[in-house]
């Protein structure tokens, strides 16, 4: 049974930072893409960040490229989000997904970033 189950979100101020992971579980995580998707209230989904190639490889959305870093481990099976200069357009539901190589699609429940002065 695939789970992945993201932790680390909560309330910042403008200008501060979190870290958001997601441990995953049930699938063969070193050969799958990572990625970060995040959901405004009223908005569509959108692309954040990605990790893949085992990690040698990342990929971010404009906004958050200088600001945002993916990362894995392997050993532990989980991803992260390093997120710094939180501004009030990163406030979002934040979400792991995984992409097998068998391109089987899965997502976490999401984690809620605030970000409020």
């Amino acid at each position: 049974q695939v789970q992945l189950v993201e932790s680390g979100g909560g309330w910042v101020q403008p200008g501060g930072s979190l870290r958001l992971s997601c441990a995953a579980s049930g699938f063969t995580f070193s050969t799958a893409a990572m990625s970060w998707y995040r959901q405004r209230p009223g908005q569509v989904r959108e692309f954040v960040a990605s990790s893949f190639n085992g990690g040698r490889s990342t990929n971010y959305e404009n906004s958050v490229k200088g600001r945002f870093t993916i990362s894995r481990d392997n050993a532990s099976n989980t991803v992260y989000l390093q997120m710094n200069s939180l501004n009030f357009e990163d406030a979002a539901v934040y979400y792991c997904n995984a992409q097998t190589i068998s391109d089987h699609d899965y997502w976490g429940k999401g984690t809620l970033v605030t970000v409020s002065s």
